[in-house]
């Protein structure tokens, strides 16, 4: 299937959801409401003539100074005739993103990441915590409004207190 038919397909079953649509070198990226995201992907997933049954990335992208500030990009693949698609939504500050572990086991980690860097929730996950950075750490890396120079880790330390797990 090209992706004229796939964003045929699409855009019948979603028409008021599809918000922008892509197709640059053979890849699609389709802009979708942040409001049926959920419903979109379950069907990509369950459709069988689209059958998109791996979803290998979820992406986090600050925008800023742009309203709304954030996009999530997911990167869906079809292994039946090695489609790729990218889903995007775009998420203002503060605002949960509905998870997609429940579809694919493999968005638990890139959500989490997303969450730990750039301070997206995503709502319904099953296990939302850091997973890079450590539990106390203050703030979210990867946000363009996190100082340029870090935070102040020169405070000095012993060697010896170090535990290698």
């Amino acid at each position: 299937m090209d992706n004229a038919k796939v964003l045929e397909q699409l855009k019948g079953e979603f028409a008021d959801a599809i918000v922008d649509d892509i197709d640059f070198r053979g890849d699609l990226t389709v802009v979708v409401s942040l409001e049926k995201l959920h419903d979109i992907m379950l069907y990509l997933h369950d459709d069988k003539a689209l059958h998109y049954d791996l979803l290998s990335d979820v992406v986090g992208i600050d925008k800023m100074p742009r309203e709304p500030r954030f996009e999530v990009v997911y990167v869906l693949h079809s292994m039946d005739d090695f489609r790729r698609l990218l889903v995007k939504v775009m998420v203002p500050v503060d605002v949960e993103v509905p998870t997609v572990t429940d579809i694919w086991n493999s968005a638990n980690w890139p959500e989490r990441e997303v969450y730990d860097l750039m301070g997206i929730t995503f709502s319904g996950h099953p296990d939302m915590r850091r997973i890079l950075m450590w539990d106390n750490f203050d703030g979210h890396p990867l946000r363009k409004d996190f100082p340029l120079k870090g935070k102040d880790f020169d405070e000095k330390w012993d060697p010896s207190t170090i535990q290698v797990l």
